[in-house]
């Protein structure tokens, strides 16, 4: 890692022993773990469940116990289902559509119960389409995966007509939401997104654009459990000083600079 502060430990977040070891004498746990594949938990709802589920519930187990101060916990706007209404609010009705999505709202309840039975201050960011460097296509995240085509002369590949349209938010920007959730007295939940919307098409068109490839995009079979529409009101979030700094162009060039410099290294 190359920092003194820094303690990487390789576990599970599913090992209670080792979370209740890990959390003594800690303020704040930001739990990000999960199986984070829509079209994974469609496949493997069984594996899905036992991680988000019982890893969330052992990391507010362990945090409980070790009195931490706060947990806050990474959520996702597919809680939402596929609806038409736009743009989404925290307090809209509820509806997923996956196995992935219903995990991730289960987590919010059990955040939710902890802080009132036990008051352990939680606090659910329900993310939306996070891109940035270092990301990796494993779990369809779209950006990784057109660039990395794009980088090998391959046309991206768009599931469905492309129309469907996303909020995509830069990594940078999640993380200023993270240390101001925990260290403001924000609980419950919040949309972390950038508050605009781009089509799939138009996001790979763009890509493509800024890399200054011409290559004709390939349509293929939509894929089950994924939302038509997702755009964030960021309202909410605001009211703890979360405000997104970066532009999907901007965000697009240093990621697109990072990928490309990962494929020309050594």
């Amino acid at each position: 890692m190359g920092r003194d502060n820094v303690e990487f430990i390789q576990g599970s977040v599913t090992d209670l022993a080792l979370l209740q070891r890990l959390f003594r004498g800690v303020e704040y746990v930001f739990h990000q773990a999960a199986l984070a594949s829509v079209p994974g938990s469609v496949e493997d709802p069984l594996a899905t469940s036992e991680i988000n589920i019982g890893g969330t519930l052992k990391v507010l187990l362990a945090a409980r116990d070790n009195k931490v101060k706060k947990v806050i916990y990474a959520s996702s706007s597919s809680v939402y289902g596929d609806t038409s209404a736009m743009p989404q609010k925290e307090d809209m009705p509820l509806n997923p559509i996956s196995p992935y999505a219903l995990t991730k709202l289960t987590g919010e309840h059990y955040c939710h119960i902890f802080r009132q039975m036990y008051g352990l201050a939680t606090v659910c960011l329900r993310y939306f389409n996070i891109y940035g460097p270092r990301q990796s296509s494993q779990y369809a995240a779209v950006i990784p995966a057109f660039i990395q085509r794009a980088c090998q002369g391959l046309p991206p590949v768009i599931f469905g007509d492309g129309a469907q349209s996303r909020d995509f938010v830069f990594v940078k920007d999640v993380v200023q939401a993270n240390i101001l959730a925990a260290e403001s007295g924000a609980e419950g939940a919040y949309n972390i997104g950038s508050g605009r919307s781009i089509t799939i098409r138009e996001l790979a068109e763009s890509i493509l654009r800024v890399m200054g490839k011409n290559l004709t995009l390939v349509y293929e079979e939509p894929r089950s459990g994924e939302l038509k529409h997702s755009l964030a009101d960021i309202t909410k979030a605001r009211g703890f000083g979360y405000q997104p700094r970066w532009t999907l162009e901007d965000g697009l060039a240093e990621t697109i600079a990072y990928f490309s410099e990962e494929r020309n290294s050594p």
